[in-house]
């Protein structure tokens, strides 16, 4: 092939595929979910903050869902290369939206309620 057949298919590629998504990763689907953010407050959480449902301890990546099951991989607009693991549950009376834990209290107050593109993401 020649360079510029290479070149132009590369670019294709870069305008088509999500640049969301990291290396190693590829997209088993994706869509559009409310979005809020936590932190490892008493208020916020129930009576052992710092321990998520499924055993782990809070830190950046995580998030908490009743939607997606423990364990699933997310990427999120807006956050490229990041992949963000469900290992929390939140209050039975959300169900399709997920909360993304911030270390920082002004930054989950900042992030707020938003909407936000997910890609559920499978290894390669």
């Amino acid at each position: 092939m020649s360079f510029l057949l290479i070149l132009c298919l590369f670019l294709l590629g870069m305008l088509v595929w999500p640049r969301t998504i990291p290396l190693g990763y590829r997209m088993a689907h994706s869509g559009v979910i409310v979005a809020t953010a936590y932190n490892s407050l008493p208020n916020q959480t129930d009576d052992s903050p710092w321990i998520t449902a499924s055993g782990t301890r809070c830190r950046e990546g995580v998030i908490a869902s009743n939607h997606f099951p423990i364990g699933t991989k997310l990427a999120i607009e807006g956050y490229k290369g990041r992949v963000f693991t469900v290992e929390d549950r939140m209050n039975s009376r959300y169900h399709k939206r997920i909360d993304i834990w911030f270390r920082d209290y002004d930054d989950a107050r900042q992030f707020g309620v938003r909407k936000v593109k997910y890609y559920v993401l499978a290894s390669v």
